[in-house]
């Protein structure tokens, strides 16, 4: 009996094809059938029911498939290949890359088995392997697009960002009209901190797919690195508008609303990240960190005792600069940072490890920072930097933050012997700069920091490199040599929570003695305050506020009468936050008042109308504590365990000023009102404080410079000695 299907179809497989091309894929899979029905055999039949398997995603089918038509047919390349295909989606990685070195046993030049095996070896981690066989199977076919595009992919993974791009280019040589090239190639751009460049791409690939969300998010991050924040804010209003479930775009978006200080939005936005994908990396520290800068502190010890969870499990729950204001464990701050530093910028074993250098005259310290502007941390570093002893140093500065033209800026730019702004080099040009320039110790001054790039020591800026004054705590990366501390910061028996070696200095803070201060007396009644009544303070941002810091404040108020807090207002928002969280406990709200922002000389000037500065924990204040104290107002600390808890207490040390130091809450709110009561003690504390100021370590920065230089000396000899790092203490001058 003939065949009504071989009779009545000239070529039956070609029926399924076309069935295959209009999508009717259960058609197609029944004419391969019964094709099959009359020939068990048959290669073509037996591969296109394995291809029409894979499409449909049973992906074991399709590998039956594939080994009938090898049995039927060992020569057949073709089906080698796809079974390799199959396999791989299996993820049986090993039975794939045999079915692959069948088809190019069978056939060398078979660009498709290239490919295929190029793209395991890239899933299984052999980046060396992958691009080998990617390059022969584009030069079996010099058109082959995808091959171009993974290649470019995987160099762009291994940080060869050039030789990416130039992928990216024959890609788009080939093929223009495909929008994710241009995505690609401005993600690439992006990551060489080429902004204005990345920017084009991405608006290519806006013509070409209007509604491409994904695009107008990327638009947006590159937009507000250029400062162009409402175009910025449109991309993201854009991509949300096109996705409402993008969560990756809210998020970006709340980072701009945190940088127009719009705080109400930003927390909106990550809370609304968070339901729509509660896996993004950081989101839950990033919310509660938001939420801190409002002083919306519903549900914050749950909040927190989620992002503890998951710091033990090592998931990426939190940026550790944000966990350093929510916890006082120097234990969990390390495993913040060490899941940051995994997750973000592991060691670059390529550039690991610098060459040693010899002794020379003169030893090369490179400052790395995004800050060399009107910042807290320059306002502390200004004077080392011109105080450096030249004979003996020679000090260059790396600036990879905006250039805002304002008069620190200025001062350290002809502070340093050499000034680099290299804003628009990637970390690894950065790195190979520094290498080229031969400095001998990198000194990181952001650590963990929000515009950091700590990548630039991931790829071994120097053969030793420091964390200092920018981060406080450790950055828990093994590239990172030494820590500069103090004993008060870090006892001897907290070490083993800090991944780097510290250097001890006698005096942890730089601090700047010519800082200046406004004449101008501001009287009570101008700041809102009343005549009369003892004016506690904390002008630290309103991220280092919690509950428990809070709930003290209010304790000393209700027990000194007719006392008031003075800070710093944020926004509407967090005045509106802090006055209903005072009326909670209790509190008649106008006895907390709010102060507005300042120039510098006159914020300082501001702080004679207070009595006494109360300290935050377990962040405590830093550059705002020295300027409290440079202007002669005590400032009242109780340290924690970790760094970013002890600074102030480092302060006070360096002043001689131990009974500032509170060892407990209850003697911190103790402390705090009897000096209101005790005006006879406080008046003894104050004088001490201006007779100190000058004669002690804390504000003394050409002895503060010798301690440093002699630690960079130290640390110096060692790397020159073949040494490893080691705890190394500078005695007092």
């Amino acid at each position: 009996m003939s065949d009504p299907l071989l009779e009545t179809t000239p070529d039956p497989l070609a029926h399924a094809r076309a069935l295959q091309t209009q999508g009717q894929l259960a058609a197609a899979h029944a004419a391969c059938l019964q094709v099959l029905e009359r020939h068990p055999s048959h290669v073509d039949a037996l591969a296109m029911l394995g291809v029409l398997a894979g499409q449909s995603g049973d992906f074991a089918e399709a590998v039956n498939y594939f080994n009938r038509a090898v049995e039927a047919a060992p020569g057949d390349v073709s089906s080698y290949c796809n079974r390799g295909l199959a396999l791989q989606q299996l993820r049986e990685w090993d039975a794939a890359l045999a079915s692959f070195d069948q088809a190019i046993m069978l056939q060398p030049d078979h660009a498709l088995s290239l490919f295929g095996r190029a793209n395991l070896h890239m899933n299984c981690g052999r980046a060396d392997h992958a691009l080998a066989d990617y390059g022969r199977a584009i030069a079996v076919s010099p058109g082959f697009f995808q091959a171009f595009v993974n290649r470019a992919t995987l160099l762009h993974r291994l940080g060869r960002v050039d030789a990416a791009l130039q992928n990216y280019d024959r890609a788009i040589e080939l093929r223009p009209d495909v929008a994710m090239i241009h995505v690609h190639r401005g993600n690439a751009l992006k990551d060489l901190f080429r902004p204005q460049e990345a920017l084009e791409n991405y608006q290519r690939a806006i013509v070409l797919d209007p509604q491409f969300a994904e695009v107008h998010s990327n638009c947006g991050i590159v937009l507000r690195e250029l400062g162009r924040i409402e175009e910025a804010l449109d991309s993201f209003d854009r991509a949300i508008a096109l996705k409402p479930d993008y969560a990756d775009a809210y998020v970006n978006r709340a980072a701009l609303y945190r940088i127009v200080k719009r705080l109400e939005s930003a927390v909106a936005d990550y809370e609304m990240a968070a339901r729509l994908d509660p896996s993004i990396r950081f989101i839950q520290g990033a919310s509660l960190e938001a939420n801190l800068q409002i002083c919306d502190w519903r549900d914050f010890d749950a909040k927190l005792a989620k992002i503890d969870a998951g710091i033990e499990a090592g998931a990426a729950t939190s940026h550790p600069f944000a966990y350093m204001t929510f916890s006082d464990s120097p234990q969990q701050q390390r495993r913040a940072a060490e899941i940051w530093v995994r997750e973000t910028c592991p060691a670059d074993a390529a550039s690991a490890v610098s060459p040693r250098r010899e002794s020379r005259a003169k030893i090369r310290v490179g400052y790395f920072s995004a800050d060399f502007r009107e910042h807290p941390v320059s306002r502390l570093l200004a004077e080392l930097i011109e105080t450096h002893d030249r004979s003996r140093f020679e000090v260059f500065g790396f600036s990879f933050g905006e250039d805002t033209r304002d008069a620190l800026r200025r001062r350290l730019e002809q502070g340093f012997d050499r000034f680099l702004d290299v804003r628009e080099k990637s970390p690894r040009e950065i790195a190979a700069l520094a290498r080229n320039l031969e400095i001998d110790i990198a000194v990181d001054l952001g650590g963990h920091t929000h515009s950091s790039r700590p990548e630039i020591f991931a790829r071994r800026a120097a053969p030793v490199q420091v964390s200092y004054l920018g981060y406080l705590g450790t950055l828990a990366a093994r590239y990172m040599d030494y820590l500069i501390a103090d004993e008060t910061i870090i006892p001897s028996g907290s070490r083993q929570y800090y991944t780097e070696k510290i250097l001890y200095l006698p005096s942890y803070q730089a601090n700047d003695s010519r800082r200046p201060v406004a004449d101008r007396i501001f009287t009570r009644t101008e700041l809102g305050l009343p005549e009369s009544g003892f004016v506690y303070c904390c002008f630290n941002g309103t991220y280092k506020f919690n509950p428990a810091i809070f709930d003290s404040w209010m304790r000393i108020l209700k027990r000194v009468d007719g006392s008031v807090l003075f800070l710093l207002s944020g926004n509407r928002a967090t005045e509106i936050n802090l006055i209903g969280q005072a009326i909670r406990r209790g509190m008649d709200p106008a006895r907390i008042v709010f102060g507005g922002a300042l120039p510098g000389p006159e914020y300082r000037a501001r702080y004679r109308a207070a009595d006494l500065f109360l300290d935050t924990r377990p962040y405590n204040a830093g550059t705002t504590a020295s300027d409290a104290l440079w202007v002669g107002l005590p400032v009242l600390t109780c340290p924690g365990k970790s760094f970013s808890s002890r600074v102030a207490a480092s302060l006070l040390n360096a002043l001689d000023l131990p009974e500032l130091i509170s060892p407990s809450e209850a003697d911190y709110e103790d402390s705090a009102v009897e000096l209101a009561l005790n005006r006879q003690r406080l008046a003894s504390i104050k004088a001490k404080l201006s007779h100190n100021r000058l004669g002690k370590p804390l504000f003394d920065t050409p002895l503060l410079a010798k301690h440093l230089e002699e630690g960079f000396i130290k640390i110096h000899e060692r790397h020159v000695a073949g040494l490893a790092p080691e705890h190394i203490t500078v005695a007092s001058m």
